[in-house]
Order: structure tokens, then sequence, then C-alpha cells
């Protein structure tokens, strides 16, 4: 086990006072999400050599500006006379857990597993007194022989990750140029423009039916514990490969699959492999965020990510190109209207909703729009490593897609798998994977000897 000492812990409050009482109300696509958190941590890689604690200081010493711009970050949550969660504005901080590892950033990265870096970003589960939770955490660990890691975590009630990611670059911004360079909005999802509504409208049933069909297949799923989490680093040239493998024979260049459409393809088709399938495809659900999509402002702030199932009726499931097309067809088929619809119907049956959401398939999140390496700090110092988690994952796994570092080339991602130990070695040594040659950042023997 590796040495990790936390040192104290304390609340963290804004510069500015907020307007007492004030509450935001969270929407029906927050709501739906209580039962699942978000972890990040970012790596941040020595500059020189402080003074133990002295990074520390000076991060603890801007959160403090970014969170005047994040009241919902500093409240705490109420029920509504209709029982439902709101974010009190109420100045409560956020607490703040300050650690030290030894070793260096270096050697961690080198051994690093899911249960090391889950050391990294405190979460504690809502207890009984929600006014006395934080619904934010954040965890500096400083290295003793240098570097520095970030670690946030939240209720997915919250935010989603694109909101997360968007609070830990506003906290960059605050310590550097020292203003936020793109505020926070918090106001409720749009009701649908009555003058947009077409008139020979039909609703988007399929989408509304996989969410009546994932709310209730996942109501009395358990956690699986035995889970591992890989990430396997895909270069410029390897995703530009992935897409060409991935295009019919004759296909234009303007029917190529985004990057993401390729990458969820070739995990789908090789995953299902791992579990035995044959030449069928295991259930998987896409996750998509949806903000281009609604017209929403780049800040807004909660969540908007929504799912869809993807199906493979119609090809065989060892056709790469086909599983790849049916993800494109489903991308394509969540517009405005479409996502309009679920929101009307899931604030129809609010009530009456099960919490948790879609975990009876593998699920495939797009992360397109998040942008963790631009949060750089007044140091000049970018990170050198991002990792997302979405928990508690069920059932079959979970993969998330986002941006490699800029310099790792435009369509270079990161693709974060997370599957029970033993399909995860398998996973490994994938005939596509390995034709791809991913870098893969974990312990591989340690999953391999579990």
């Amino acid at each position: 086990m590796a040495k990790v000492k936390i040192i104290c812990t304390r609340t963290v409050v804004s510069t500015k006072p907020v307007e007492v009482e004030k509450c935001h109300s969270l929407s029906v696509l927050d709501r739906i999400m209580e039962k699942k958190h978000l972890r990040m941590v970012l790596y941040y890689a020595s500059m020189g050599v402080p003074e133990p604690g002295e990074v520390t200081r000076r991060r603890r010493e801007s959160i403090s500006d970014a969170l005047t711009s994040f009241p919902i970050m500093t409240g705490r949550l109420a029920r509504n006379e209709r029982g439902q969660w709101t974010s009190k504005f109420n100045d409560a901080g956020v607490r703040m857990v300050e650690v030290r590892a030894k070793g260096s950033l270096e050697e961690w990265l080198r051994n690093v597993d899911r249960e090391k870096e889950l050391m990294l970003v405190y979460w504690e589960e809502m207890d009984h007194r929600p006014l006395l939770w934080s619904t934010f955490y954040v965890q500096l660990t400083e290295f003793e022989d240098g570097g520095l890691a970030i670690g946030l975590s939240c209720n997915h009630l919250l935010a989603d990750p694109t909101s997360a990611t968007m609070f830990l670059k506003a906290w960059a911004d605050a310590s550097f140029p020292g203003k936020l360079l793109q505020p926070p909005f918090f106001h409720p999802l749009l009701p649908r423009r009555s003058g947009n509504k077409k008139l020979d409208h039909k609703p988007y049933t399929s989408l509304i039916n996989h969410y009546k069909d994932s709310i209730k297949n996942s109501m009395q799923l358990p956690a699986n514990k035995s889970h591992t989490t890989v990430a396997f680093a895909f270069s410029d040239s390897m995703v530009r490969a992935c897409i060409a493998m991935a295009q019919p024979i004759g296909a234009t260049n303007r029917s190529k699959p985004s990057p993401f459409e390729a990458l969820a393809g070739l995990f789908w088709f090789c995953i299902s492999k791992v579990k035995g399938i044959g030449n069928e495809l295991i259930n998987m659900s896409i996750c998509m965020d949806m903000r281009t999509v609604l017209g929403l402002d780049k800040g807004f702030f909660g969540n908007c990510m929504v799912y869809n199932k993807v199906h493979q009726e119609g090809f065989q499931g060892n056709n790469l190109s086909e599983a790849v097309s049916s993800i494109g067809e489903v991308v394509a088929k969540m517009d405005c209207e479409g996502i309009m619809d679920l929101i009307e119907w899931l604030e129809h049956t609010d009530d009456q909703c099960p919490l948790l959401m879609n975990d009876s398939d593998l699920i495939c999140a797009s992360l397109e729009a998040v942008d963790p390496f631009s949060t750089v700090f007044e140091d000049g110092n970018a990170p050198i490593r991002v990792s997302y988690y979405v928990e508690p994952v069920l059932r079959l796994g979970q993969v998330l897609i986002f941006p490699a570092k800029p310099g790792d080339g435009e369509l270079s991602r990161v693709v974060m798998v997370t599957l029970p130990h033993d399909e995860m070695a398998k996973l490994h040594e994938d005939e596509l994977v390995r034709r791809l040659s991913p870098t893969i950042f974990t312990d591989m023997h340690k999953i391999k000897t579990s």
C-alpha cells in the first residue's frame, strides 16, 4: 500500500459572501443522477523544489477566489416543498483535504492502479444530515520528492464531468490571470419554445423507452467490487488508424466516423469478445453531453448528459464498421427536439422516477466537451495526466473517452475502461487493441495476477 498521510482537513469558503437563503433549483437531469458521484484527478509535475506545503497554500488561497463564482459548491442540499433537492446558498464551504505522499510523482505514476488513484480523491457518501454534508471535496496531495495531485469529487446530482472540469479551469484562472475567463451560469434548462415545435412532431419514443427500460433494470443491481480501471492513451495517428479500420470499403471522407464513434465502436467490439459473447455484441448505451444540441451557453453548470441505447439488430457482431455506424446513427438522432421530449417526459414522471440510471448496459460516455489540460496555474504548470471516474460502476462496465494533451495531436484521445479484473487482462491482449498500440497507464502485472 502506498504511503499517503492526511495532514489536515479544513473548510474553504469564498472570498465574498453569497446571498444567504437563496436557492438554486436542480433540473430533472440533475435529480436523476443522485445515486452517482464523480471523481477527477489531475497530476502536476514538480516546478522547482518549493518548501513543503507551499504549493498547497497557494492553491488554497486561489480556490477561495474561484468559489466566489460557484455558490452551488459552497452551499448545501435541502428539500423544497415538493420534496425535491435544491442547493441552498449559505457559504458553508468546500471540504479540503491536505495530504502528503512518499516518493515522487513519477514513481507514483509508474505503479498507479485504480485503488491507489482513488486514494488521491477524497469522497464521503451523503449522510442523513445533508445540511452538514459537503457536496464537493477537494484533495491536494503533495509528493515529498516533487509533484502535486489535485482531486475533485462531488455528487453527480450537482455537476457532470463538463461542469466539474469547468470549476477546475476557473480555479486555475483565479490564480492566473486573476479573473475567470469563462464564468459559470446557473439557470434551469430552458423549456421548449412553442413556436419551434413542428406540427407533425412525433416524440422520440425510442429514447424515452430506453430510459424506462434502464430505470426498471437498474433498480436492484449490486455494485461490483472487483472492477479495475485502465487508461488507454491513443495518439493522433492511432485514432486516425482506428477511424480507417472502422470505415466500410468504398466509404467517402464525408462519412468518416468521429473519434468518439470509432473508439466507442472499437471497445464495444473488443469488450464483447472479452465477455465471451461470440459474434454478438453486448448491450451498450452511449452517454453524450447535450449542451451544444440544446443551445446552452458553454458556462452552463449542472447536468446535461443524456443516455441512449445503441441497437445492433441487422448486422454481424464481428463487423467493426457496422458497429461504429450504429453508434453514429444513434448520435445523429439525438437532436434538440428529441432531447426536449425526454426532458418533458422525465418532468412529468419525476415524482415516481427511480434514480439510478443505465447500469444494466455497458456505458460508453463521450467527454469530448471537457478541457482539463487547460487548468494551468500561475506558475505555468499544466496537468501531465488526468483521470475521470463516474461511480459506482455496475454490471457490464464503463468506457469514458476524452481528449488527450493538446501536444499529442488534434485527434488524440484517452479511453478509461472499467471492467472486472479478469476481463481487463483479456482486453489488454486483444488483437485489435494491440494493433493500435495505445500507451497503457496502469500496473498491468498486478491486474494479470489478481
